[in-house]
């Protein structure tokens, strides 16, 4: 092995550091599974876990003379999930621990990862964070483990989210398309119709406007996922990266594209048609739920996350709906995700073909991915979900009885063709984020603010020993 190869990945406990002290919070990326998730079941803390310990269940194991896989997860329903499991596997049985959601979790996986031992056979991961961990070597490439006979059950777009060039590090469980939810009495009041694309977005904020109405939108220096995705959207690739080569990355943050949007968003902030409010605070809260904003552009999940922040309940019930989300050209849709987390089977695994058919089971029977969003837990990236009719044909009482599913979500995730997500993802987030509160400052626009996250990034990959392409 070259110098060059191995020092990336003899730094990439720094890069997945810069993630786990930063949480890796949805705030920046992950988005479906931290933004809905709740600790649920028991919870182990301090750096004592020992990952590969079956003696340790939160879940009771009935099948006794099984080899035991252990687990790390948070989704809420993660005990039903693990039990409807064992109750239909004859081969092996699920040891499940929560040890934390989201950066909680991280930082005692990066931890197991140092030592070399404490880290479970399987781990949920989001899908963003993957190379993070990948890497490091602390991720096992399933796809000679009975791939094939589960590829099918997934798009070729979450496949793609969980791939690294010809290798799989995941399972796909919860996804988030994206889309535009609005006030149906803001919306009628000031006689607009969803727009369809970003031009009649902003047309359709200065009407408003115009008329003495609220903000039309939001723009969160801390979803810097969501800049990413409508980046994505417009044609920009942020990264290219393949674990054949490990010590190259292409990076290219301030393409045209990438300039365009920040550009777009530095100009309605300008002309003051949207707002400047960190999401996923209750102030950004309380302004959805008092009719302060006229659209969340958001992902599949935010209904069951906003209706457990208290949004849809009280005054402001039945008056949300959803449509597709605007395009930069109408000619040429092309749909983005927001989240989503899988199932990875670790390189501490003591048996990965096991792991691996825990990992290709769990979430996938259709009690577990029907209890999951009927519940509004995920959004189910399972196609023998995603499909089915009861699930395509919901009425979705937060939209007032709208078949969101049909209309808008479930098409979204059909047409979604996946991404490219970088070792160092968490960096780029507070890149990001950084600028686009220049941004709204007014210090930068849009263009320049590109041009410093590219900087910024191609300066740390380098540092971090990347030869960047």
């Amino acid at each position: 092995m070259s110098t060059k190869t191995r020092r990336p990945l003899a730094t990439a406990a720094m890069l997945a550091a810069a993630c786990v002290l930063a949480a890796c919070s949805s705030t920046g990326g992950g988005g479906a599974s931290n933004a809905s998730a709740s600790n649920g079941g028991s919870e182990a803390t301090g750096n004592d876990v020992t990952g590969n310990d079956a003696s340790n269940c939160t879940n009771t194991i009935s099948k006794k003379d099984l080899p035991v896989v252990t687990f790390w997860g948070w989704y809420p329903n993660m005990e039903l999930v693990v039990d409807n499991f064992n109750e239909l596997s004859n081969e092996v049985q699920v040891c499940w621990t929560n040890v934390g959601q989201g950066g909680d979790q991280y930082r005692k996986f990066q931890t197991a990862i140092s030592a070399g031992t404490g880290a479970p056979d399987v781990i949920m991961i989001e899908m963003d964070r993957i190379p993070t961990f990948q890497i490091q070597n602390a991720l096992v490439d399933i796809k000679k483990y009975g791939f094939d006979s589960v590829k099918e059950n997934y798009s070729e777009g979450a496949w793609k989210d969980v791939s690294i060039g010809d290798a799989v590090y995941g399972v796909p469980v919860d996804g988030g398309p994206m889309a535009m939810i609005y006030r149906k009495d803001i919306f009628d009041k000031y006689d607009i119709t969803p727009p369809k694309t970003w031009a009649e977005y902003e047309q359709a904020a200065q009407k408003v406007k115009d008329a003495g109405g609220p903000l039309f939108g939001d723009l969160g220096a801390n979803v810097s996922a969501v800049t990413m995705a409508l980046q994505i959207q417009k044609g920009a690739v942020p990264f290219t990266y393949d674990p054949a080569q490990p010590e190259l990355i292409g990076i290219n943050l301030n393409d045209q594209a990438s300039k365009d949007v920040l550009d777009y968003w530095a100009g309605l902030v300008r002309k003051g048609l949207v707002g400047t409010q960190n999401q996923f605070t209750p102030e950004y809260i309380s302004g959805v739920i008092n009719g302060k904003y006229a659209t969340y552009i958001s992902a599949a999940w935010a209904p069951g996350y906003l209706t457990g922040a208290g949004v849809g309940k009280g005054k402001d019930t039945g008056k949300f709906a959803v449509a597709p989300l605007p395009q930069w050209d109408a000619d040429n849709p092309v749909q983005v995700n927001w989240g989503g987390s899988a199932f990875s089977v670790t390189s501490q695994a003591k048996n990965p073909e096991l792991a691996a058919k825990a990992a290709y089971g769990l979430y996938a029977d259709e009690k577990s991915l029907t209890d999951g969003w009927t519940n509004q837990i995920i959004f189910p990236m399972n196609l023998k979900a995603l499909n089915d009719p009861e699930f395509v044909d919901l009425k979705v009482s937060f939209f007032d009885g709208q078949q969101a599913n049909k209309e808008v979500y479930v098409p979204a995730a059909n047409a979604y063709k996946g991404v490219t997500y970088s070792p160092f993802g968490q960096y780029y987030f507070e890149a990001m984020t950084k600028q686009v509160s220049a941004i709204i400052e007014g210090s930068v626009t849009g263009a320049q603010a590109a041009d410093r996250i590219q900087e910024d990034v191609v300066k740390y990959a380098k540092e971090q020993g990347f030869t960047v392409q």
